[in-house]
């Protein structure tokens, strides 16, 4: 569970029941992931929205580390690679089933800053997929507030970015999403019931990139805020 402030008063105790990610959501992403996901040419552009998840450990605060996890060093990648990934999360605020694009918004209860944090070696290894690549304990950093969705009408009139000790790696419109919020909450909900208190991570924008011990990487939304994490080593 994550005690995150709540713009304008009180905190919002989040503990979701599953964290549910957009893969390859802006097309500038599509683009840069040729030799990032894999070795192979850059995929197409969605047809529908790209779906996986992360587990509730991956949870950590503004200000708390991104712990490295040491299991990596045991595979001997000649240069193992772990990616931050600025995102825009939506915290769903009332049972959600069925609901069409129109009406999607209305099911939130807030927005607020996530950094998917990603092993690459390890996503690119499993056969299973993305699922332990994406889910190292920390690898989930969640805040710093939770804007209620009043203060925020059209989050795709928001912007994410990402600094890494200083630098800006990421910087692109959440208009610039290949499924908007609501058509991608809409989409979740005809496969699967999103219940209070899920995450959902919107995707990311180009200029994903390695963090490395001793790091700071700051994700940071217009009208949200900045969150703010170090990087070490297990």
């Amino acid at each position: 569970m994550i005690r995150l402030p709540v713009k304008g008063g009180g905190v919002y105790e989040l503990a979701p029941s599953k964290i549910i990610c957009l893969g390859l959501n802006y097309r500038s992403h599509v683009e840069e992931s040729a030799g990032i996901l894999s070795d192979r040419p850059a995929p197409e552009e969605p047809r529908e929205p790209i779906l996986f998840a992360k587990t509730p450990n991956v949870l950590v605060g503004d200000g708390e580390a991104i712990v490295l996890p040491a299991i990596v060093a045991s595979y001997g990648f000649p240069a193992p690679r772990v990616d931050h990934e600025a995102e825009l999360a939506v915290v769903i605020g009332k049972r959600m089933k069925d609901v069409a694009p129109e009406e999607a918004l209305s099911f939130v209860l807030g927005y607020t800053c996530f950094n998917d944090v990603s092993q690459r070696d390890i996503q690119n290894l499993d056969r299973s997929g993305w699922f332990r690549g994406k889910s190292f304990d920390t690898f989930g950093p969640v805040g710093p507030v939770l804007v209620p969705a009043a203060l925020i009408p059209d989050p795709q009139a928001l912007r994410v970015s990402c600094r890494v000790n200083g630098r800006v790696t990421q910087d692109g419109p959440a208009s610039a999403m290949i499924f908007t919020v609501a058509e991608a909450l809409s989409f979740i909900s005809r496969n699967l019931t999103l219940e209070p208190g899920d995450l959902v991570a919107t995707g990311t924008p180009a200029g994903v990139g390695p963090i490395v011990p001793g790091d700071v990487v700051e994700v940071e939304i217009s009208g949200i805020g900045v969150l703010r994490n170090t990087v070490k080593a297990d």
